[in-house]
């Protein structure tokens, strides 16, 4: 009867941190899935339209009740005022649709009774009935396609998109090889400072410590700045190279608002994530197996390739882990120094959440960007326990 009690009680104790993980973290991402396939808005603007065109099987064009209904809808549209929200929806689908809903929507307001083809001859494209009747269905795959730079085609087939929207593959290539970068010089720069830190002093190991923990005191917006002031074309870095004669006035380098402010910026955010879980490690490694290395004659480099590195290979794969993790999501960094070329796949979600407002292709893309995450977290403990990573 204790036991049970105590189990009882442990489970309400635990049970507002569930609440919360549900509420704050499962929750968003199931509706965040959801939206990614789940697109009713084109089917709520054009409710005949969807009707009428379910029963349709794409060949040539649809049956006469199709223009009635899409008309009605779209005097609907105009009397409800929601016309620019229409217009604006279907050209998402495909540029130019917005132009023809307005058009066709200011000329039935002035010939109410004239038929559609009547208004504007792209009416009788079949591609846009196309469109139309797979865009009105509340379950779509388009976002996802969109986010792969694919599209239906005309004929019900899948083809790439025109060359000015193939934007995303490049961005999730950007974004996997900023992390992968980023990781690499972490470890590059982190290894040998974890490896001083855990070796130092005690009044030394809190100095290093302290520099490490620095940035996680500082804020971003802040350190983002203080970067700026260092690296742009007028800043310190550069002034001091012009001023040196290393540099003529018109080869300053273009450190900043690029591709390189990003990855500079992002390893100084991001290193304190690769080092102290090394440096965890490292303190926890016993002497003895180095120095039974160098008594048995091992050369110093051989030791510490054979013998040392293998004992920290849980330290790096924390923390290559943890950096190249929260690379694939930077937000923030690449907004304030990455200018065109240093915007990664965030920045794009950020964007069709807050301006486009098309949260079903944002809702995409963060499903895809969850994915390598999950992805990630799942094959990496199998490549340690088979690499023989684990000390």
């Amino acid at each position: 009867m204790m036991i049970a009690r105590t189990t009882r009680t442990g489970w309400l104790l635990v049970l507002p941190l569930f609440a919360f993980i549900i509420v704050a973290f499962i929750g968003p991402i199931a509706l965040m899935l959801a939206r990614s396939v789940y697109d009713p808005e084109l089917a709520e603007l054009m409710p005949r339209t969807r009707t009428a065109l379910s029963t349709w099987n794409g060949d040539g064009m649809p049956p006469a009740s199709a223009f009635d209904s899409t008309q009605a809808d779209l005097r609907a549209a105009v009397q409800q005022g929601r016309a620019g929200r229409l217009a604006l929806r279907l050209n998402r689908e495909q540029s130019g649709f917005g132009s023809l809903i307005d058009r066709t929507t200011t000329a039935l307001s002035l010939q109410p009774t004239a038929r559609l083809a009547d208004l504007d001859p792209r009416w009788g494209a079949p591609a846009i009935w196309q469109i139309l009747a797979s865009g009105t269905q509340p379950f779509t795959a388009s976002h996802f396609l969109n986010a792969f730079d694919l599209k239906i085609a005309a004929g019900g087939g899948i083809e790439f998109q025109d060359k000015s929207r193939r934007i995303y593959v490049e961005l999730f290539v950007r974004t996997l090889s900023v992390a992968a970068f980023v990781t690499i010089f972490c470890a590059l720069l982190g290894y040998p400072l974890a490896h001083a830190i855990a070796r130092s002093g005690p009044r030394l190991r809190l100095v290093l410590l302290f520099v490490v923990m620095l940035p996680f005191w500082t804020s971003l917006l802040v350190r983002a700045t203080a970067w700026i002031v260092l690296l742009q074309r007028r800043g310190v870095l550069n002034e001091a190279l012009v001023a040196s004669g290393l540099l003529g006035d018109n080869q300053r380098l273009a450190l900043m608002y690029n591709l390189t402010g990003t990855v500079i910026v992002m390893v100084h955010v991001l290193l304190p994530f690769f080092v102290l879980p090394l440096y965890s490690v490292m303190t926890g490694l016993p002497g003895a197996y180095v120095r039974a290395s160098a008594s048995l004659g091992a050369r110093p480099f051989y030791t510490f390739w054979r013998v040392y590195l293998p004992l920290t290979y849980p330290g790096i794969a924390s923390g290559s882990v943890l950096v190249f993790v929260l690379s694939l999501g930077y937000y923030v960094t690449p907004a304030l120094v990455g200018g065109r070329t240093g915007q990664l796949i965030s920045n794009q979600i950020a964007f069709h959440m807050q301006k486009s407002l098309n949260w079903g292709l944002a809702a995409a893309l963060g499903s895809i960007l969850l994915t390598i995450v999950v992805a990630i977290a799942l094959i990496l403990p199998r490549l340690t326990q088979r690499g023989g990573l684990r000390a």
